[in-house]
């Protein structure tokens, strides 16, 4: 994902009511560009790929959320040995995509599906194994800045939110026909809406009296629910609503936690998996699917791995890492993003650097020693200072 420049303005998801934005507007054609794509740390992801796709005469790298495909040309461009799977559920987004790969045609091969049909998508392709997988996740700007979509408070539209027009429910279906409970909970857990409940029931007097259509009639109701001195901070108010609304449309936590263990199977020994995350939901999915491989499954107290209990893959970074004061200068979308990456180890050379297993002993050996507190472990050194670039392969503390 990124952000897209129209006459030298800057669009991003982060929309705030006082905040004037203005576009200039542009007809587009399913195969014209809109505008100048930035992707999101975008030289991080490319050195943490690297190493994966750089060996051998064939490499296979999966874009699981291709979008207007910025990660995509940069890792065509680095690798000329690379072939590139990318997936993306927006028709629209894929037509931009595929004139933007033109060059590339002979190794690129763009599908129409959602992140969690890849062990489908590569059946059919004959891809048993990949070397690279890339998640950016969240909404597109091309779906906030396309006026049809639904997706942007800041402008009035048809309440859609699909990203696949094509299938589905809409937001309007949403707003319109779940029960006062069920829109609270979507709000709550989705949204993190600490005032879901005030806002369903706005919901449901207004559609008694008119059916919801309207993007900017469902945020100034939102708006109107939540009392004043907390819609002071935050952002606008009604941002946490939508995003929770785009979720349920979509079905996208539901379609991540299926697609990352099922991306983690399919990477060979060596590959490497990157994943940016934009909200708490997406990071805290995607930090549990890596901290299932990255454990050893085998009794603690045992001097040696038991076979098949090891872990199977290593983290590449501690903790999430975020975009540097540069980058989010110059994309703001980019303040939000959490970057976790993980590798499969080599089951033939027990993989490299300490294990999870290996620190944990170490910490409950150091929990027994004279002077210390149960709770209190070893002190680790600080990681990386966020969005500096440093790579960290020789140890990972993610989890």
């Amino acid at each position: 994902m990124g952000i897209w420049r129209y006459g030298g303005t800057a669009s991003s998801d982060e929309q705030d009511a006082d905040q004037v934005r203005t576009f200039q507007p542009v007809g587009v054609d399913m195969g014209e560009l809109r505008g100048t794509h930035v992707p999101v740390l975008l030289e991080r992801c490319l050195e943490l790929l690297a190493p994966a796709l750089d060996r051998g005469d064939r490499t296979v790298h999966v874009d699981a959320t291709l979008g207007l495909a910025g990660h995509a040309e940069a890792v065509l461009e680095r690798h000329p040995r690379t072939v590139l799977i990318g997936l993306d559920r927006d028709t629209e987004a894929l037509a931009h995509a595929r004139v933007r790969l033109a060059r590339f045609a002979d190794r690129v091969h763009l599908e129409h599906a959602v992140y969690d049909e890849l062990p489908e998508v590569l059946t059919r392709l004959g891809y048993p194994g990949v070397d690279g997988v890339l998640f950016d996740l969240g909404v597109s700007s091309l779906q906030l800045d396309a006026p049809d979509r639904g997706f942007a408070y800041a402008q009035d539209a048809p309440l859609d939110m699909r990203m696949d027009q094509t299938r589905g429910v809409t937001a309007e279906e949403v707003v319109n026909s779940y029960s006062h409970g069920e829109l609270a909970r979507v709000l709550k857990v989705y949204g993190e809406e600490k005032f879901a409940g005030r806002i369903a029931s706005a919901i449901v007097r207004e559609r008694e009296r008119s059916p919801i259509t309207s993007s900017a009639r469902l945020a100034e109701l939102v708006r109107e629910s939540i009392p004043a001195p907390a819609r002071r901070t935050g952002g606008h108010p009604a941002k946490r609503t939508f995003q929770a609304l785009r979720i349920e449309v979509n079905r996208e936590l539901a379609a991540l936690e299926a697609a990352l263990p099922a991306a983690l199977d399919k990477l060979d020994a060596g590959g490497r998996m990157v994943v940016l995350s934009y909200h708490s939901l997406e990071d805290r999915l995607t930090k549990q699917a890596l901290a299932d491989r990255v454990r050893s499954k085998g009794p603690v107290d045992l001097p040696v791995e038991l076979p098949g209990s090891g872990p199977t893959f290593r983290l590449l970074s501690r903790g999430a890492e975020l975009a540097g004061e540069t980058e989010v200068a110059a994309n703001p979308r980019a303040a939000s993003v959490r970057l976790r990456a993980a590798v499969r180890l080599d089951p033939t050379t027990g993989g490299s650097g300490r294990t999870d297993r290996e620190r944990y002993r170490r910490r409950v050996r150091a929990m027994h020693q004279p002077g210390t507190g149960s709770t209190t472990g070893p002190t680790v050194e600080p990681g990386p200072t966020p969005g500096d670039g440093r790579g960290t392969d020789e140890e990972g503390e993610g989890t």
